[in-house]
């Protein structure tokens, strides 16, 4: 499959890029293509990670499917055969990486739930015994267990900026206590269905996160669902609190351009053949062992 880090597909409206995502207003909906872009500390990298985009979409098709009876999705069709007549010209490069998608209005708070202790999420707990404001048990070990998942929310920032992570009650004044408190009951809900479904196939998710917005003033689910792109995945068979392994997502980028010391600030560094090539292999193995 080629390597796609930007469309230009003549005759749609682009409506605008993510960090990731192509997105193009068809009138009553939209079309959003994952490319093989690749973004680390909210910056795009040079490289494009082959396959990228087709795991992005396939894994989203997937848990949207598994979690439709706990909320509705965007998601219309993934087949290019479904288009409008409009995105004809274009199947090729759309083929496995493009989403025909209801047009929801998106809040501006990303929702993140975690069942585990890592990331910058173990960085707050160190610094304060608290992540995002929720006090946590003293003496817990980096990548340990938590005793309920949590719910970190986050403002989502223009492309170029860091998000942010902020309290629950921050998250209230931003969009209003009633979907605040709808929100964070639909992402602990997703989440423990997809811990569920993925501890079956020897997979730990230890945090991921979600986008929802509204749609003839209902909650949807949209952007994507438990992706290496938006989670991060651990083999059980592996998992030890306190022991560093390799996750099988994007932390194979952030472990790199940690150990290399780049300053997390545009231009992104050049990434060495062998870890395109790890990150891609890596991307396809945790698809292939969540939906087979």
């Amino acid at each position: 499959m080629e390597v796609v880090t930007k469309t230009e597909l003549n005759g749609l409206k682009l409506l605008g890029r993510g960090k990731v995502r192509d997105i193009y207003d068809l009138g009553e909906t939209l079309l959003i293509v994952t490319t093989d872009r690749l973004s680390a500390f909210d910056v795009i990298l040079p490289e494009g990670i082959p396959f990228k985009g087709y795991v992005l979409t396939k894994l989203s098709e997937y848990w949207f499917r598994q979690t439709s009876a706990i909320v509705d999705n965007h998601l219309i069709t993934t087949d290019t055969d479904k288009l409008p007549d409009i995105c004809n010209p274009h199947k090729k490069i759309l083929e496995g990486r493009s989403m025909l998608v209801r047009k929801a209005q998106p809040f501006p708070v990303e929702c993140v739930a975690r069942g585990y202790i890592a990331g910058s999420g173990w960085k707050d707990y160190k610094a304060t015994g608290a992540v995002c404001g929720i006090k946590l048990p003293s003496g817990l070990l980096q990548r340990q267990m938590l005793p309920d998942p949590i719910f970190t929310p986050a403002r989502k920032e223009e492309m170029g900026m860091h998000d942010e992570n902020i309290s629950y009650e921050r998250s209230e004044e931003i969009i209003g206590k009633e979907n605040a408190a709808a929100l964070k009951a639909l992402t602990l809900k997703i989440y423990v269905t997809a811990s569920g479904l993925a501890a079956e196939k020897g997979i730990i998710i230890a945090d991921t996160k979600f986008e929802f917005g509204k749609y003839n003033g209902k909650i949807i689910l949209i952007d994507e669902a438990v992706t290496p792109d938006s989670s991060r995945f651990w083999r059980a068979s592996e998992y030890k609190p306190g022991e560093t392994r390799d996750s099988m997502d994007k932390q194979i980028i952030r472990n790199y351009l940690e150990d290399i010391k780049w300053g997390k600030t545009p231009p992104a560094p050049n990434l060495p053949p062998e870890i395109v090539k790890k990150t891609s292999d890596t991307y396809l193995e945790i698809m292939d062992i969540l939906i087979n």
